[in-house]
């Protein structure tokens, strides 16, 4: 199972950090990524990091603002972001899966419940 928390509301410029804790399991074999869905929106790709480590993100934009990462020890994965814009509001999802495109969501077998994440003008 997977719990995302973290989430909450902040002003435009501000920085939040996910957390997706894994439990039953161990994901360390499993590549890891977040998503998210807003409002009226389909469910879209932000990040993902491989089981070795290596981490690809949605957009350069992402890529520059938020960081993927994990820690093997807690079967953590956290997605730090800054510079948060109003368009990043959305109710983010942790998931787990080991085949497949990592930027595809059918790729994923484990999904977190989401957390929701409001950013604010």
């Amino acid at each position: 199972q997977l719990q995302a928390s973290g989430g909450g509301l902040v002003q435009a410029g501000g920085s939040l950090r996910l957390s997706c804790a894994a439990s039953g399991r161990t994901f360390s074999s499993y590549n890891m990524a977040w998503f998210r869905q807003a409002p009226g929106k389909e469910r879209e790709f932000v990040a993902a990091i491989t089981w070795r480590g290596g981490t690809t993100h949605s957009t350069d934009s992402m890529a520059g603002r938020f960081t993927i990462s994990r820690d093997y020890a807690k079967n953590t994965v956290y997605l730090q972001m800054n510079s948060l814009k109003p368009e990043d509001t959305a109710v983010y999802y942790c998931a787990a899966g080991n085949v497949g495109g990592l930027s595809w969501s059918r790729s994923y077998d484990y999904w977190g419940q989401g957390t929701q994440v409001t950013v604010s003008s």
